[in-house]
């Protein structure tokens, strides 16, 4: 294993933006876009029925949770600022830790995003049967929508960043109207009879807080998003780590309240069982259907525009990993600004874990893939946050702020125990899955490894 430390790769990426009309690089607008519409992906629209089994006690794991994920973003954000390069956790836990570590977190993260992929499209059929309850009938004809869901924001990947960013703007604003719709219009047809009890399991209470921060978590998947697109971002010292704050600091706002307003309109005993939550709780402010249609609609697109941007995020981290020899050299070749190779990869081995779900029954897919995101993710974001702490207490300059040190220590230290206790919620089963993803990547890391030396040698 190299233990070497690395020197920051150069700031920039290749200038293809200034090459083709379908490449463009993001600026501080579309960069916040792309964290927001990242982080209120679409789990936030199944959610609220997923943490419901809890009772109401889960709104505290959401508080806790938010506090977490901005401590987290406000660490991504300091990174950012001296590691301005495609690739995000990766490229920090390179920098401190060697090759190794920064394969483990390029690895992890891959597995994240296209497992998220999966558990996004499974999410959003949940929506569609709302609009084409055929969709639904079967579920198989449940995982073909899935599939079909995945494969479209992929195609507007390959035809390039200047669509990507453009899809990404209109989804999310598209995406904020039924949200906005619930969080706010929702308290004023608030009913606390609606809320159930505060504790429904036989869990202890920091047993149930916790199991339910690990599904949570998945909601704020994605507040990494700008540190691993950075290379695609114009000004990138300075706007990725502004975009990354700014974005998940507004999912926060809305997301307490969303889940507040839905948990107060539908009834705890039908939001268990819900598959649309935000569709019944418009349904039961204005009564009928047709406000629960156009939020349906609304949540459809609001996920295609998540899976266009995570489809973007798949592909790069493994882009950044291939440039420094860590994964197979064709995921390197780029075009119109995307790594066409890693899309076209990464939406087949999400379509592929789709189809492997349903085979088990439709039934508890999408919190089976979001437990297991909640563990794969953690490993990237501990090890960037325990690449931090190592640049602050290292004494090196040139990474750190002096001015900052203490507070920059605080937040990194509370990052990192965040990310630790939610790998203790997430489960023995998703722990064992994830474990099992993990380990799969050592031997592509011995066989690249091996590679490495060869040609150096």
């Amino acid at each position: 294993m190299s233990t070497t430390l690395r020197d920051p790769a150069p700031t920039t990426e290749p200038a293809e933006a200034a090459q083709s009309p379908h490449a463009r690089r993001f600026g501080l607008p579309i960069a916040t876009c792309l964290v927001m519409g990242n982080v209120i992906g679409g789990g936030i629209f199944l959610l609220p029925a997923s943490v419901a089994p809890f009772g109401t006690i889960s709104l505290v794991a959401f508080g806790v949770l938010t506090a977490g994920a901005i401590a987290l973003a406000l660490v991504f954000g300091r990174l950012a600022e001296r590691h301005p390069q495609t690739g995000g956790p990766y490229v920090y836990a390179r920098a401190a830790f060697g090759d190794f570590a920064g394969f483990l977190a390029a690895w992890s993260y891959w597995i994240t995003a296209w497992v998220s992929n999966a558990a996004l499209a499974v999410a959003a059929v949940g929506y569609l049967t709302v609009l084409f309850p055929a969709a639904g009938a079967h579920k198989w004809s449940m995982c073909l929508a899935a599939l079909a869901v995945q494969w479209l924001p992929a195609l507007a990947n390959l035809a390039g960043t200047r669509y990507v960013g453009a899809v990404q703007v209109v989804a999310t604003v598209l995406k904020f109207a039924p949200l906005l719709l619930v969080a706010v219009g929702g308290l004023f047809s608030f009913d606390p009879a609606n809320l159930g009890p505060f504790r429904a399991t036989d869990q202890s209470a920091a047993g149930a807080v916790s199991a339910a921060a690990a599904i949570l978590l998945f909601s704020y998947l994605g507040v990494e998003s700008a540190t691993v697109s950075a290379g695609e971002v114009r000004d990138p010292a300075r706007n990725v780590g502004r975009a990354t704050i700014l974005g998940t600091a507004g999912a926060a706002v809305v997301y307490l309240l969303g889940t507040l307003s839905v948990f107060g309109l539908v009834a705890h005993e039908k939001l268990v069982s819900s598959t649309a939550p935000f569709t019944d709780a418009v349904n039961a402010m204005f009564g009928g259907t047709w406000g629960g249609t156009v939020v349906a609609c609304a949540a459809v697109i609001s996920m295609l525009g998540a899976l266009n941007g995570w489809t973007l995020l798949s592909a790069q981290t493994p882009y950044a990993a291939a440039k420094d020899g860590l994964f197979p050299k064709v995921f390197e070749t780029k075009k119109r600004g995307v790594p066409v190779v890693g899309v076209v990869v990464t939406v087949a081995l999400a379509s592929a874990l789709t189809v492997y779900n349903y085979t088990l029954g439709a039934e508890g897919v999408f919190e089976s893939l979001v437990l297991i995101t909640t563990f794969t993710a953690t490993v990237p974001y501990l090890l960037a946050t325990a690449a931090q702490i190592y640049f602050l207490l290292s004494g090196q300059r040139e990474r750190v702020h002096a001015g900052r040190l203490a507070r920059d220590g605080v937040l990194a230290v509370l990052a990192f125990g965040f990310s630790m206790w939610l790998v203790a919620g997430s489960g023995y089963a998703a722990v064992y899955q994830g474990v099992l993803f993990l380990f799969a990547g050592v031997l592509c890391y011995a066989a690249m490894s091996a590679r490495k030396t060869r040609a150096t040698a």
